[in-house]
């Protein structure tokens, strides 16, 4: 993933989910088989303990366990992320970061809303970073444009700065803006580091302006198809079905946005995971109208995957 240096194929890193019981407890076995999925759909990494893990409803010692337990069944296949900032004194947030890394993780990610307040300058939160910097050693780092708390962006500057220090490799963009994600891409350099776009309506012109690969929610829908449109993005034979695929991700934006987590793991149940729909995170109520929506997307999926000769996932 790198974490990208140059012959490294750009790619999909799935932002994960956490499977639970339907009483609220962690399923380590089905997450045990979702990471599979994922790696059988061609992932070239995995971030753990994200936002879609529900990485808030975890304790810390959740936090922990899940991302070493994703760690362990990857069995250094691809690597892993993990989240390993959650507010609180710098000092106290760089021992979870170090606690995160010593799972086995490739790095550890920072969570930007969480390094300064919201009504802060960016000046505080360059200090900050840098003092995070100062106490986890030689830890790789990356960056989480996170909306939770809130959403707070880098500025190309501020990456080239970080960039410059060698310690972070890795970006989750979540600025919607494709200026800015060049703009971001550019002020890196050539360093080894990676920017990951979230947003897949700019997927396409992120990947052919230098981004890393993608890291979305979708791949939590259909994982094969988002390694397909890495694998084939610029593929000029295939030019029909890259902007179908675009197209197809535009239009269905904000029915995989409406009450996510649950309508993914709704929809990976349609083919064939026993991944319960549970989720510690209220997001709203899973009503018969939101699941006429993800039946309507399954279909609408079986007849783009048949277009473009996308093998499906297949559940372990």
């Amino acid at each position: 993933m790198t974490i990208k240096a140059d012959g490294v194929p750009k790619g999909f890193v799935p932002v994960m989910l956490t499977p639970f019981k339907d009483n609220g407890e962690i399923d380590y076995p089905e997450l045990a088989r979702l990471t599979e999925l994922y790696l059988e759909a061609g992932a070239v990494g995995l971030f753990a303990n994200c936002l879609s893990s529900e990485m808030f409803e975890l304790n810390p010692d959740e936090r922990v366990a899940v991302t070493k337990y994703v760690v362990d069944v990857a069995q250094g296949r691809v690597p892993v992320v993990s989240t390993g900032t959650f507010g609180g004194p710098l000092t106290e947030q760089a021992d979870f970061i170090k606690r995160i890394y010593d799972t086995g993780v490739e790095a550890v990610i920072l969570i930007s809303g969480l390094l300064a307040d919201q009504h802060e300058s960016d000046a505080v939160f360059n200090e900050n970073v840098h003092t995070l910097f100062g106490l986890t050693g030689n830890i790789p780092l990356g960056f989480y444009e996170c909306p939770v708390p809130y959403k707070r962006l880098i500025q190309p500057k501020q990456l080239h700065e970080f960039v410059q220090t060698g310690r972070l490799v890795y970006h989750k963009d979540t600025s919607l803006d494709l200026n800015a994600v060049k703009a971001k891409i550019k002020a890196a350099g050539n360093h080894p580091f990676g920017l990951y776009d979230a947003y897949m309506v700019n997927a396409v012109e992120s990947l052919k302006a230098g981004a890393a690969g993608v890291s979305c929610i979708q791949g939590n829908f259909f994982p094969e198809l988002i390694v397909w449109l890495c694998n084939n993005y610029d593929n000029s034979q295939l030019t029909e079905e890259v902007a179908a695929v675009q197209q197809f991700l535009t239009e269905n934006m904000d029915v995989m946005h409406n009450v996510y987590p649950v309508v993914s793991k709704y929809f990976l149940q349609k083919t064939g995971s026993s991944i319960s729909t549970f989720t510690r995170r209220y997001v709203g109520e899973f009503t018969s109208a939101i699941k006429q929506d993800i039946d309507k997307l399954h279909e609408q999926y079986l007849v783009l995957k048949d277009k473009c000769g996308i093998a499906p996932s297949v559940n372990i």
